[in-house]
């Protein structure tokens, strides 16, 4: 999956629990897959509303056969909720248990939701995904349904924001709290994004700072803060005999806004038409069932195994670091979220499946060692090296490392095919650590290249067309002229098709020019990079095995503040390679 190549569409920021900017790094046009689930016009409900879901749905709906599929395949009903309604706002709105929060901040920010409606769409399109088994966890607790609606104001739903503060996931659990309740972050996965673990996780904080404060808009304001910044806010306003409800204290800013904006995003849901918004219906069963994953298998070829798009696996599996699934430790086995009629799909299939599971493996790494030598030991790049293992922009090894690398078994595809997807998580670990020396309560999903490059050869790049694009901004984006994308891929005219593939030719240095003995003997050749759509400077530092300070002084009146379409000059010594 690509998960290290991520679309980027215009960044989005808000402000999540700890009071700082989250950012938006994925493209989130494409939409969860139509689930036909066989309810119909024709079921009433009392039919559906005898239907038992829950985490044993999968085993309900599919029951497996232990003769034909190993004990892998087989998992564990839990406790199963009956269902109530075929419409689960409808049910999140019947347990609605907070008190209103009736201020001018909740108008502020219902104002700001409803001058926002493609916004709105999107984050409820990508909660559909998850927001039934959050409703349901919530309901099992006994807590307000309104909880269902927090990871809208924490991520809009997200499972890969990421926060300046190096918050992660829809719930958007900074490292150490996210430690502390026990997700896991290793090089291999990062359990923050995780959906059920991190939903777990945050329910039981809540509940903590719930049972702390006796009221929900206090516990919610701690879980935005932390409960110290609340505890000595209550203080301080006991000393000075004043109410210590929330609307007493004195918050920080983000705090003070943050019951308000939970507060106008209910008030949104609950009756749309009243702010000129229309919210798509959700259907009240179960979006994902959990089926037990070999304790290593590829990334793509367990949603081929699924039957699904990349893109849907990655959306319900957002926590894994690598192409390689594995929770880091020997022979663990771990679970895996697919869509509910793909569950038994990928049960089959993998009992059937008699091909390896695995195209990569470790390898060790020796401290001054050359990523070129490793790279060519295993016939893969260097930059999907790089890329694979979070490597910075560097030409040796550092610190004695295991680095991920393919294997000489491939299953059905090839590791260095682009379509691979360019290697796992759209968490990646941040450009300084590596390996074993990374410090991995600190992942970074940032990407480093797009999605839409699907292909990568001496001479060309091959791109997807998506929505919102047309030939001049491609053709500026890989800084070539129009009429070369035309006469590359035999077109008559500058119009394209959503999906099309463009055979995009690179730009590349003219070396064949002859040294100008008047220049700077010293002068490095140049190369001109245009700046696409969420790129920074760190990466384009890494992308060409530069550092930041250099390019800040080529380019000293772009490099402040980078945008989309600026050039940058890349200037490069005679012994640098891409």
């Amino acid at each position: 999956m690509c998960f290290c190549i991520t679309v980027y569409a215009e960044p989005q920021k808000d402000i999540n629990l700890a009071g700082d900017n989250i950012i938006i790094l994925t493209d989130d046009s494409f939409k969860p897959a139509p689930r036909e689930l066989g309810i119909s016009e024709h079921n009433t409900t009392s039919e559906i509303q005898n239907r038992h879901f829950g985490n044993a749905f999968e085993t309900t709906l599919n029951p497996v056969n232990t003769e034909d599929l190993s004990a892998n395949a087989i998992d564990h009903a839990d406790d199963v909720v009956p269902i109530d309604s075929d419409d689960l706002w409808q049910r999140i709105k019947n347990g609605y248990a907070m008190p209103d929060y009736i201020s001018p901040l909740t108008k502020k920010h219902e104002q700001w939701y409803s001058s926002r409606p493609d916004y709105v769409k999107r984050m409820v399109e990508r909660s559909q995904r998850y927001l039934f088994h959050i409703v349901e966890e919530v309901e099992k607790r006994g807590m307000p349904t309104e909880i269902a609606l927090l990871p809208m104001i924490e991520s809009a739903y997200n499972p890969k924001a990421y926060s300046t503060s190096k918050a992660s996931g829809i719930w958007q659990f900074i490292p150490s709290t996210g430690k502390f309740f026990g997700l896991k972050q290793n090089w291999w996965v990062d359990n923050r994004r995780n959906i059920t673990f991190a939903t777990e996780a945050a329910l039981n904080y809540l509940q903590k700072l719930y049972d702390m404060f006796g009221a929900w808009d206090l516990a919610l304001a701690a879980y935005n803060a932390g409960e110290g910044t609340i505890s000595r806010a209550i203080e301080r306003n006991k000393k000075q005999g004043l109410p210590t409800d929330y609307a007493s204290l004195k918050l920080p800013d983000e705090t003070k806004n943050y019951v308000p904006k939970l507060q106008a995003v209910k008030n949104i849901m609950t009756h749309p038409s009243q702010y000129g918004l229309n919210i798509q219906t959700i259907a009240n069963t179960p979006y994902f069932a959990k089926v037990s994953a070999p304790a290593q298998i590829d990334a793509r070829l367990a949603a081929k195994l699924a039957e699904i798009s990349d893109d849907e696996f990655v959306a319900l599996n957002p926590s894994y670091n690598r192409p390689l699934l594995t929770q880091g430790e020997k022979d663990e086995k771990h679970e895996l979220l697919l869509p509910i009629l793909s569950a038994q799909t990928f049960r089959t299939n993998l009992a059937n499946h008699d091909k390896p599971l695995v195209s990569w493996k470790t390898y060790i790494a020796k401290r001054g060692e050359r990523l070129e030598k490793i790279a060519n030991l295993f016939g893969i790049s260097v930059s999907k090296l790089r890329n694979v293992n979070n490597l910075p922009s560097q030409s040796k090894i550092k610190n004695t490392s295991t680095l991920l690398v393919p294997n000489d078994k491939q299953p059905e595809f090839s590791v260095n095919d682009q379509s691979v997807l360019l290697e796992m998580a759209s968490g990646q670990i941040s450009p300084h650590q590596e390996s074993n020396n990374i410090n991995i309560g600190n992942i970074d999903p940032t990407p480093v290249d797009d999605i839409n490059l699907i292909q990568d050869n001496k001479n060309t790049i091959s791109h997807r067309v998506k929505k919102g694009e047309g030939i001049t901004s491609i053709a500026r984006r890989y800084g070539v002229s129009v009429n070369k994308i035309k006469r590359e891929n035999s077109l008559k005219n500058n119009r394209l098709k959503l999906g099309q593939v463009l055979i995009i030719p690179k730009v590349e240095v003219n070396t064949s020019e002859k040294p100008n003995k008047s220049r700077d003997k010293n002068q490095s050749p140049k190369k001109v990079y245009f700046v696409k759509r969420g790129d920074t400077l760190n990466e384009i530092a890494e992308k060409f095995n530069v550092t930041v300070a250099d390019i800040k002084r080529w380019n000293k009146k772009t490099a402040s503040h980078i945008r989309p379409g600026n050039k940058i000059i890349i200037k490069k010594s005679s012994g640098q390679q891409d």
